[in-house]
């Protein structure tokens, strides 16, 4: 199935640029999938969904192969170029149809209600508006429509919690592509009127040091259904 976006280039007046994030990214990510256990923390993020599922911020695509086959499709909003371009060719291996789209969360670029299932990962930290992105990522799925999530945030003692403020209100947003390491998820996800199902927090990597972005939390929220 051709992909209707596999052959669309910088889209004009791309709203989030970040070419050198995004180099780093796609290095330390493939990495970080086995060095640490982030492969087997997607395929949890990903396990049982079904029919349509947008994925927002995409990044280079690494869910794609994590998706079961009762997956019809996945549409992929990504905003960065560089990221888009490895996305599409992520989505060309994947085992299930997937569409890279350019689009930030804050207005998605697709109808209200279209949508089974929502994943967000790694995700809330740097979208600019968190309560906008909450209310489009409501406004595309069906009612009773499921979303995934997996998101790192506040987390260890007094002083990793003080370490990670300080980071986020100096160098650590330009480092990380806008990326704040003391966003609430839980507490953005109840406010935006998600009905919250099971979640547990995590360490990335699950063993090993400690790091400002260790601390992560992974769940599953509704739309509520009426």
């Amino acid at each position: 199935m051709p992909l209707r976006s596999a052959n669309s280039g910088r889209v004009p007046g791309d709203p989030v640029h970040h070419p050198l994030f995004a180099r780093c990214y796609a290095a330390l990510g493939s990495a970080a999938e086995s060095r640490a256990g982030l492969a087997g923390v997607r395929g949890r993020l990903l396990a049982g969904l079904s029919g349509r599922v947008i994925e927002i911020g995409a990044g280079s695509g690494l869910n794609f192969a994590h998706c079961p086959s009762a997956v019809s499709e996945v549409v992929a909003i990504e905003p960065e170029r560089r990221m888009r371009t490895l996305a599409r060719e992520a989505a060309l291996r994947a085992g299930v149809p997937v569409d890279v789209v350019p689009g930030v969360a804050e207005a998605l670029p697709v109808k209200s209600e279209a949508f089974d299932a929502a994943v967000v990962s790694l995700v809330l930290c740097s979208v600019r508006d968190v309560p906008r992105a909450l209310a489009e990522l409501r406004r595309v799925l069906r009612p009773g429509g499921e979303l995934r999530f997996l998101e790192h945030g506040p987390g260890g003692g007094r002083a990793m919690r003080a370490t990670q403020r300080a980071l986020d209100r100096t160098v650590w947003p330009s480092l990380a592509g806008g990326c704040h390491l003391t966003r609430d998820a839980i507490g953005a996800l109840r406010e935006a009127g998600f009905e919250l199902g099971p979640y547990r927090r995590l360490l990335l990597p699950e063993k090993g040091p400690r790091f400002p972005f260790s601390y992560a939390v992974l769940g599953t929220a509704r739309r509520p259904a009426a």
